[in-house]
């Protein structure tokens, strides 16, 4: 249950073509729906604007799957992320449908391509190759939460002549995810070259000093551009996820 379906349900009622009786059996299964070792929330799309997505690790197939039928039922779509391929294959076969995309290893099924709702542009920008996995992830999940999304990757602050080549399409862009290892520099550097939102996202790519994107993570959080803000290291989904609510601001 979304805004939308809601607002539809209400317009039945007001029409006269949904008793309401039947609505409140609706309404009913909104708030959370049980599942072997799970209670799936079908309410959050309705209270946050996003509906609740299947965070793989840690979960075998038949519980993804379990979980996955459950939004299907409440009329919702279904995306997984960190799903590695083999799951992915189990998943197809147990739910008779899905995409994946093994780049981000995200598994997804719903509307393709999804409509566009955001009000802008979701710049996923990445300084290295070695950070593509995260990017891609980002990237994924700002498309599947409906925004337009323009990757710009490998332009690292190692060749800040690369960065500013591009600084037609960041000053473009409505919301910036700019996804780093090593240092975690490029986050300052874009922060300061555009009007706009930046999301910093740590990786854990670097030698041994770099802690596994603690470096990079303490980098960011430190930056002298007042515009970034960092979530967690390696965490695609979450810069995607908050993006997503600042493009439809």
């Amino acid at each position: 249950m979304d805004r939308e379906r809601l607002r539809e349900l209400l317009e039945r009622v007001r029409r006269g073509e949904l008793g309401t009786e039947a609505a409140i059996e609706a309404l009913a299964g909104l708030a959370f729906v049980d599942v072997p070792h799970a209670r799936v929330d079908t309410h959050r799309a309705l209270r946050t604007g996003l509906p609740e997505v299947i965070y793989a690790p840690g979960k075998n197939a038949s519980q993804i799957a379990a979980i996955a039928r459950a939004l299907l039922e409440a009329g919702q779509s279904v995306l997984a992320t960190r799903v590695e391929p083999a799951i992915a294959v189990s998943l197809r076969d147990s739910l008779g449908e899905g995409s994946y995309d093994a780049e981000g290893r995200l598994f997804w099924i719903g509307p393709d391509p999804v409509p566009i709702v955001g009000k802008g542009t979701i710049a996923v920008v990445s300084a290295g190759t070695a950070d593509h996995p995260v990017a891609c992830e980002a990237a994924g999940v700002a498309r599947r939460f409906g925004n337009h999304v323009d990757v710009i990757e490998d332009v690292g602050v190692a060749g800040v002549h690369r960065l500013l080549a591009a600084g037609e399409r960041l000053r473009a862009a409505r919301v910036l995810i700019v996804v780093a290892g090593m240092e975690g520099a490029l986050p300052s550097v874009v922060g300061g070259l555009v009007d706009k939102p930046v999301i910093g996202v740590p990786t854990s790519v670097g030698y041994g000093a770099s802690f596994g994107g603690v470096a990079a993570l303490l980098g960011m959080l430190t930056s002298c551009a007042s515009n970034v803000c960092v979530v967690n290291i390696d965490n695609g989904f979450g810069a995607a996820h908050v993006a997503t609510l600042a493009n439809r601001l």
